[in-house]
């Protein structure tokens, strides 16, 4: 039988949901991937917000290595010690008086926030509240409840059907006063639009909305998936905005690249025992990532080395967007969760396939925006590099 390469492998035996990029990388040092056939190429997709302390950061590394040595997996009918220490610095990070679940994913977790406001919807008023209100252009996971939550249409296809109910989508956030109902019990959003076009929302409105939300006994669930740890320069986003929210959910960078997803509550009583449970989430390894993660992170936002990051990253983005008008409407997002609007969507797939054989990773994203997600601990020769290879790129189009 004649050997396959690995596209014909992936292809016979991978179910085809990814239209996929070939190259094969087979190593990776800070924002640096190197493939099979040793060409570097600069990151700054991070796996999609994932690897926030980069590839192959030593103490993430090591921290995996000591974990597997010793216990990777126990049921969590027992007490984990790394997943107790997590929750705990991740609730004194945040600032919030609230407690955590552990999941492996951002769909997971917001399954699990939208389970939260389920209950309290039933249990907290006299006649069910059950209602959730998410926003056009929204994305909160591939799962069919977190589907039917995306505020995009073209998630809603008729294959999947029949959907859960109770959710409904607003254009703007001026909108979702108006559709506050008396069975609403929660309104989900981001606070930067990922997957929509790395859109931010105004502090000023989110914090009126959140005031008013808080007045109508009405959750605020805040999507923090990808804006979460660091990505916008604080831990998370809603201390950016200087709010409160009800039920925060975070998955992506908190472990570096190992699965995990976590709910963040301040109604600690609403779940009890058998309401909910995950076999994987928390685990021993997961937890142990996600501790190595913020003690690599915490001490850099600490002494504003991340800040500066943010503002040389930004500083290099704006240039872009001014040189090259003729493809970039605006640049757009915060921290770094970034883009450019390109000006169609034939120069968003130009920009991209490009970049990617000038050895830059960057990603596509909703209104034809051009995504930067680099690591939070990405250096500054490697922002000059990968931006010096982005304008060759571009430099033909």
């Amino acid at each position: 039988m004649e050997k396959m390469n690995l596209e014909q492998q992936d292809k016979q035996y991978v179910l085809q949901t990814y239209a996929r990029d070939y190259t094969n990388f087979v190593k990776g040092v800070g924002s640096t991937l190197y493939d099979e056939n040793g060409k570097d190429y600069i990151d700054f997709a991070s796996g999609i917000a994932v690897n926030s302390v980069g590839h192959n950061h030593p103490k993430l590394v090591e921290a995996i290595c000591n974990q597997a040595k010793n216990i990777i997996h126990i049921s969590n009918l027992q007490v984990i010690e790394p997943q107790a220490k997590l929750a705990q610095r991740m609730v004194e990070l945040s600032g919030y008086d609230m407690g955590v679940f552990f999941a492996n994913s951002g769909a997971e977790a917001n399954e699990g926030a939208i389970k939260i406001a389920r209950k309290y919807g039933e249990t907290k008023f006299e006649n069910k509240r059950y209602k959730v209100i998410t926003l056009e252009h929204s994305f909160h996971g591939r799962t069919i409840t977190t589907v039917k939550a995306t505020g995009q249409e073209s998630f809603h296809t008729p294959n999947f059907s029949p959907y859960p109910e109770g959710f409904s989508y607003e254009k703007s956030i001026g909108d979702v006063y108006k559709a506050i109902d008396d069975e609403t019990v929660a309104v989900l959003i981001e606070l930067v639009q990922g997957e929509g076009g790395v859109q931010p929302f105004e502090k000023e409105e989110i914090q009126q909305l959140a005031k008013h939300l808080k007045e109508k006994g009405v959750l605020l669930i805040v999507d923090e998936v990808q804006t979460g740890v660091y990505r916008t320069g604080e831990f998370l986003a809603s201390n950016l905005y200087e709010i409160e929210p009800d039920i925060i959910t975070l998955a992506k960078g908190l472990g570096g690249g190992v699965p995990i997803g976590a709910v963040m509550t301040k109604h600690k009583d609403v779940l009890v025992a058998g309401d909910h449970g995950s076999t994987f989430g928390g685990n021993y390894l997961s937890t142990a990532a996600g501790l190595a993660v913020l003690d690599i992170l915490y001490p850099l936002y600490d002494d504003g080395t991340i800040d500066e990051t943010l503002v040389y990253f930004s500083q290099k983005l704006n240039e872009m967007a001014e040189k090259y008008t003729h493809l970039f409407e605006k640049e757009v997002g915060l921290g770094l969760m970034r883009g450019l609007r390109a000006q169609s969507a034939e120069v968003q797939a130009g920009v991209i396939k490009n970049c990617m054989a000038e050895g830059l990773i960057v990603l596509k994203a909703g209104r034809n925006t051009v995504r930067f997600l680099p690591s939070i601990t990405i250096s500054k020769n490697e922002i000059d590099e990968g931006f010096k290879r982005f304008e060759k790129a571009i430099s033909s189009l």
